[in-house]
């Protein structure tokens, strides 16, 4: 049996293909002062259900994007290593964090495995590997279980429902924070929570579309 996300409590979403999903989670130390619930989900079915084509699908902005990650590394001093192909294929960790509920620590012990160490999770030994330091050593068969599948299923659909469309995403009084640039802004949002009712904030909220083939 699956279990709903609790839409009350302050949320974070993630996928461990994400680079800047890493970057974000290693300033931890900034975010608000909250019990964020962190929430797997699965980046591609997001992109599938809101029609959005990956930004790696894209040459010249998979090169970019590359690029932004480690100077945003750089620039923040945080450390950082590609794995050796990408995308990868993230479920087996995704589904590995679903099973053990992760919390904080565990999820950033998989993802500084990733993009600390540039290991590649789906290959057999180094998922092993990865089981074994985070402390499921039994973890190469708890991922082929149907139930954890079904709750990393339930993640994302429940993650769609609330409007989340990529990683990573803080959801707190019911506002959706997206991408690792966005921090300041959740920071200040945490303080001044009145500032998305404020005119300007409600108007631009709702602005109409000027062409008539956009669907909003």
């Amino acid at each position: 049996m699956t279990v709903g996300i609790d839409a009350r409590q302050p949320l974070w979403f993630y996928d461990f293909v994400s680079p800047f999903t890493y970057l974000l989670l290693e300033q931890h130390d900034k975010w608000p002062g909250f019990d964020f619930v962190f929430t797997p989900v699965v980046l591609n079915d997001l992109y599938r259900h809101w029609g959005q084509r990956p930004a790696y699908g894209v040459p010249s902005k998979r090169t970019f994007l590359y690029r932004h990650a480690l100077f945003r590394a750089e620039q923040l001093g945080i450390p950082y290593k590609m794995p050796p192909a990408h995308p990868f294929d993230s479920m087996k960790p995704l589904l590995l964090a679903t099973a053990a509920n992760g919390d904080v620590q565990f999820v950033r012990e998989i993802f500084r495995f990733i993009w600390r160490e540039g290991r590649d999770p789906s290959t057999e030994a180094a998922f092993a590997e990865l089981c074994d330091r985070v402390g499921m050593p039994d973890g190469p068969e708890i991922v082929k279980s149907a139930a954890v599948l079904e709750q990393l299923q339930r993640n994302t659909a429940d993650a769609i429902g609330l409007g989340v469309y990529g990683v990573p995403t803080f959801y707190l009084n019911d506002q959706l924070f997206w991408g690792e640039d966005a921090l300041p802004m959740v920071l200040y949002c945490a303080r001044t929570p009145n500032w998305l009712e404020s005119r300007e904030v409600k108007r631009i909220s709702s602005l109409p579309s000027g062409l008539a083939n956009i669907q909003t």
